[in-house]
């Protein structure tokens, strides 16, 4: 008997065997033996999605054995990676090829097959997600045939498997196109709600990528802003590097978190002094040393994502719901923007989208909270992330995707038995 837990602890795996594979031979030998013995199968990442979407009671394979980079093509401007490569790693060895990819999301700790599997994505750019910026990749289908998807070969199954959700098989490698590194400078700085709302729209299109965080129960945000620069790369010091990132953002709002836990009525007045203790800060560094930062506090996050055009709307009625209730909330709400994009079962799919991110500390009950958010933002048109709590069926999710049929249809032709599925997904699936 195995045992995998996630990130968060909310999900956990008690599997009937365990394997590590080093390449797709093993991951295909492995299918084709629980598929003999009617075992289901799944390959988690790094457990860094909230749901049981990896979850599996049948045969577990861990990925860490799969990492690394095996292919760079410059002429192409593609660089193929193990499925299981952490995406920190793979960030840093893309550095050293002078390489990096367009946009990031603010976390690298999830496997680079996981990343996509689920839709993390970043703010702004041409393209958010990681999973836009796939052009190939490579599967184990549930007859435990090795398949391989980019733009001249079964280019069907790419366009739909980008976010396949570990439905459509267990991924053995991704392709990603990348970019020559560049340097990203990030100006931070506090606002007042009304100001950064009157200037949302004017923020997002002047800067290459933006987001800002709200604190509940205050009218205070904190912005950040990203822009390439031709200028050398100026960090920040050392000193100011941890007093910010590894002080004040991870220790200090860890205790903070903990004395709330204990007297919840103090939660507004913290948030109000934790958002004027942000000071301004500009810093340039490679892309993925101002993308990502470390995150200590574990936590648990559901994310939204409505229509670019009503977004405020959602967010103003978002603010109304937490000022009226007797919720007390710790963490500040993510707001992010992001274009449109051509994955299927993306939250971003062929409309510009604003995310709404909404995260709770493990001590503090976040079902009231996400649940009344949730029901909040279904009237908006609001997409859930596949990575992030939720509690919606295939029943109300299929006329949220236009090509909700051809995903349908592709699961059955590349698992018809199904031996790829778990609860999470006969729920979200069908």
């Amino acid at each position: 008997m195995a045992t995998w837990t996630n990130w968060s602890g909310l999900a956990t795996a008690h599997a009937t065997q365990e394997l590590s594979p080093h390449d797709a031979g093993e991951v295909v030998d492995a299918v084709v033996a629980a598929r003999h013995q009617n075992l289901t199968v799944k390959m988690p990442g790094a457990g860094h999605s909230f749901t049981d979407i990896a979850v599996t009671d049948g045969l577990l394979l861990r990925p860490g054995s799969l990492r690394g980079i095996v292919a760079v093509d410059r002429d192409a401007m593609t660089v193929t990676a193990l499925a299981g490569t952490p995406l920190a790693e793979l960030n840093t060895s893309l550095a050293r090829l002078d390489l990096s990819l367009h946009n990031m999301g603010d976390i690298d700790q999830q496997t680079v097959a996981g990343a996509i599997s689920t839709g993390t994505h970043g703010t702004g750019g041409v393209v958010s997600s990681l999973s836009a910026q796939v052009a190939g990749l490579e599967l184990v289908t549930g007859d435990g045939t090795l398949l391989r998807a980019n733009a001249e070969e079964n280019a069907d199954v790419l366009d739909l498997a980008r976010i396949g959700l570990g439905a459509l098989g267990i991924i053995t490698s991704v392709t990603l196109r990348v970019e020559p590194l560049y340097v990203l400078e990030a100006h931070e700085s506090p606002m007042r709600w009304d100001e950064a709302l009157a200037g949302f729209d004017e923020l997002v299109e002047d800067n290459h990528h933006f987001e800002m965080y709200w604190f509940p129960h205050t009218d205070r945000l904190l912005t950040k802003r990203n822009n390439r620069t031709l200028d050398e790369a100026e960090p920040l010091s050392r000193l100011r590097g941890w007093f910010d990132d590894e002080f004040l953002a991870n220790r200090a709002f860890g205790w903070v978190n903990r004395l709330g836990n204990r007297r919840p009525g103090l939660i507004p007045r913290i948030n109000d002094l934790c958002a004027r203790a942000l000071s301004e800060r500009t810093y340039s560094d490679v892309p993925h040393k101002v993308f990502t930062s470390r995150r200590g506090v574990v936590f648990r996050e559901m994310e939204y994502a409505v229509p670019r055009e009503v977004g405020l709307q959602a967010l103003r009625a978002v603010r109304a719901l937490v000022d009226r209730s007797s919720w007390r909330i710790s963490f500040p709400v993510e707001i992010r923007a992001c274009p449109a994009d051509d994955v299927p079962l993306s939250a971003a799919y062929d409309r510009d989208s604003t995310y709404l991110a909404f995260h709770m500390n493990p001590q503090t009950d976040h079902r009231g909270y996400f649940q009344g958010i949730e029901d909040l933002l279904r009237g908006y048109d609001g997409r859930p992330h596949w990575g992030k709590l939720h509690t919606r069926t295939a029943w109300d999710l299929a006329p949220a995707y236009p090509r909700w049929g051809d995903f349908q249809d592709l699961r059955n032709r590349l698992d018809p038995g199904r031996i790829f599925t778990n609860p999470y997904l006969d729920r979200v699936l069908g």
